[in-house]
């Protein structure tokens, strides 16, 4: 397996579902080998017909974000209309496809980000970035109000929340925003129904769906349409430093919508009305500032207020959930050590049973439909292969539904994923992975992979981007760690990582690397390279100064390097701020205890440097930092400048320029032909 097979590898999105749960369709999105271009296709499947195969929808231009309306109509985004903005548009569909030419649903000002359909069919909801005092779906001031002119000069205050985010400068003024508008006859009417309320002193000021990363999963119908249920953070001074998201709700008469969980002042998001309309689940967590803080189910009775945490006993973290059609359960996923299984959660009791959905490892399972007659509609992925549909009936072991990447992965050469403990830092069982060639003769050089986050997991899941099979393909044995701070072992686990970045997760590692060596003999342990991103970038730097005679080479993806001027320039100030006991002002002593910047002068492995000018999480100026201080030690090095790129390498050319660049460095340093 080649990087180009990795960027060109077809890729299924998420599946959508009839009503009547007879009908799915999902996309797939595909790179062109020659020009690199990428395009979408909606599929259809008659989950009636376990013999039918999928159909191809061609809808005669642009189309993404399927959605199935109570009328059986398929509504989809496309920009295929006369003024070139994303609209909302809709075409009838059946077993054998779609019929009859696509009818524009919407004619607003403005890009339409995303939308949402009542359950009764009635009303839309629509979501796009919208100036806060526009009372219509888009003004032509919107994302004005930063530039005062004459020059192209962007003024802030500190009034006002982020300058900048993830990879995009602000838009004081200007927010993500949700309007419901009605249907009739099939199209959006009237000047629509602002979400956030009216303007004025103590309305709701921020982003709905909140930004950079949420999306529909963050506004639901009440399944009746009379109201709107929607996560949004406050946007102001304190932003940057709050993971304060709260769930509200709108009425839809045009007043203040109401603060449901303002007594949390943690995150609460995720809301899902139960379909008989009595019930509101949501994920929540419970301490303020904390992003990785264990997320429990609640379940707030809509005739009462009354609220309960449903999965508090259950030491997991719920990174998604849904209603079955009967309102009898919730099913919902949580990384579990590994794998992440879907779960099965009675809401009368509380009680959580994991569902055994596949043959062997659950691996990684996503996007969970639940349909009526108790089946179950979803996504599964591994480090072997990327995601395909399947679906499960009675609960039981599930069935596929594509092969949308299976033909071009029979041809290339099988990996084998050996999953393997140890005791690592105070006796605790720590998890690793180690990914070969399956079958390969001879010794295979080490890698080691360290994940980002710090709060994450290299678990059984498929990647575009650190992608263990791509490595272990080149004739390299990859072994991955989850280190104390990763996700999917109990809350416990993953707050370990508190306060102690280069402690416990580097004695892990070096556990860890040796308990591979100690029970693979085919690697090789005498030529090894290390690698990671974000805060396994970080840990690149402080494997360079902290143990620096281990490794052949290293590669550092936009990693830490000094924690002081990091903490000057990221955006989301509350993630330093949590994880090193305040702001560095407050706390600057352990900043500096585990600042890779103080042990410059121990570097000597060979370095690999890798970042993305429009990164603002960590910002490109670590790099340039890591890199002047590999120039003053005389340590080789490289330094790989994405000028498009954020923190991910998302394009396809930068995309296999990235794998190139990197096997050539592990290439150079182990000495492979």
């Amino acid at each position: 397996m080649t990087a180009q097979d990795l960027v060109t590898m077809p890729r299924l999105g998420a599946p959508v579902a009839s009503l009547d749960g007879r009908l799915a369709v999902y996309t797939v999105t595909k790179t062109d080998p020659k020009n690199y271009a990428r395009t979408s296709v909606l599929y259809l499947r008659d989950l009636a017909d376990r013999e039918a195969g999928a159909v191809e929808l061609d809808l005669g231009g642009s189309a993404s974000s399927p959605a199935f309306g109570a009328d059986d109509w398929l509504y989809f985004l496309s920009d295929r209309g006369a003024d070139g903005t994303d609209q909302v548009w809709r075409i009838a569909v059946g077993p054998g496809g779609a019929s009859g030419d696509p009818m524009q649903v919407t004619s607003v000002v403005a890009d339409v980000a995303g939308f949402e359909l009542s359950p009764d069919g009635r009303k839309i909801a629509l979501f796009g970035d919208i100036a806060r005092d526009c009372p219509t779906f888009g003004c032509e001031r919107d994302g004005m109000a930063h530039r005062p002119g004459p020059g192209d000069g962007l003024l802030y205050s500190s009034e006002d929340g982020f300058v900048r985010h993830w990879d995009t400068w602000e838009t004081p003024g200007t927010f993500g925003r949700v309007f419901a508008f009605d249907l009739v006859g099939g199209k959006a009417s009237g000047m629509g129904i602002p979400l956030d309320g009216p303007v004025g002193e103590g309305t709701l000021v921020g982003d709905t769906p909140t930004k950079p990363f949420g999306g529909g999963e963050e506004i639901a119908w009440a399944p009746d349409g009379s109201g709107l249920f929607f996560a949004a953070r406050r946007s102001d001074a304190d932003e940057p430093t709050s993971t304060n998201v709260d769930i509200w709700w709108n009425d839809l008469t045009g007043g203040t919508p109401v603060n449901l969980t303002d007594a949390n002042e943690a995150t609460d998001t995720l809301p899902a009305p139960s379909p008989d309309g009595k019930w509101l689940a949501y994920a929540a967590m419970a301490r303020p500032g904390y992003e990785a803080d264990r997320l429990v189910i609640h379940l707030r009775d809509l005739a009462t207020g009354e609220t309960r945490a449903l999965t508090e006993s259950f030491d997991r973290s719920f990174g998604s959930l849904a209603w079955t059609p009967d309102s009898r359960w919730i099913v919902a996923t949580a990384q579990d050590v590994l794998d992440t299984p879907a779960f099965r959660i009675d809401p009368a009791t509380g009680e959580v049973q994991e569902l055994d959905l596949m043959a062997g490892n659950e691996a990684h399972i996503g996007n969970v439909v639940p349909l009526a007659g108790e089946r179950l509609l979803f996504t599964r992925d591994s480090i072997g292969a990327p995601p395909e549909l399947f679906v499960s009936h009675d609960w039981q072991q599930a069935m596929p539904l594509t092969e949308v990447a299976g033909r071009h992965l029979g041809r290339l050469a099988p990996i084998v994923t050996r999953r393997f403990s140890f005791e690592g830092a105070g006796g605790d069982t720590v998890w690793g992975q180690i990914t070969k060639l399956d079958g390969h003769d001879g010794p295979m050089p080490a890698i080691l992979y360290v994940h980002g986050g710090p709060q994450g997991s290299f678990n059984d899941a498929w990647s575009t981007r650190w992608n263990p099979r791509v490595v272990a393909s080149q004739g390299y044995a990859v072994i991955s760690v989850d280190f104390h701070g990763s996700t999917g072992y109990g809350q416990a686990f993953t707050d370990s990582i508190n306060r102690d970045w280069g402690g416990k997760p580097l004695e892990d590692l070096q556990k860890g690397f040796a308990a591979a060596l100690a029970l693979d003999s085919q690697i090789d342990g005498t030529r090894a390279c290390a690698m990671g991103a974000s805060y396994g970038g970080y840990m690149m730097n402080w494997i360079a100064g902290r143990w620096p005679d281990r490794f052949d080479c290293l590669v550092q993806h936009d990693g830490l390097f000094d924690m002081r001027s990091f903490y000057y320039a990221t955006e989301e100030l509350w993630f330093p701020r949590w994880d090193f006991g305040g702001s560095y002002a407050e706390n600057p002593e352990l900043y500096e205890k585990w600042n890779p910047v103080h042990h410059v002068g121990n570097w000597k492995t060979p370095m690999l440097v890798v970042t993305g000018q429009k990164d603002f999480r960590v910002p490109y100026t670590q790099a340039l930092g890591a890199f002047t201080a590999l120039q003053e030690q005389d340590v080789p090095a490289q330094l790989l400048v994405f000028p498009e790129e954020n923190h991910w390498v998302l394009g396809a050319k930068n995309s296999l320029q990235w794998h190139e660049t990197v096997f050539a460095w592990l290439d150079r340093w182990l000495g492979k032909e």
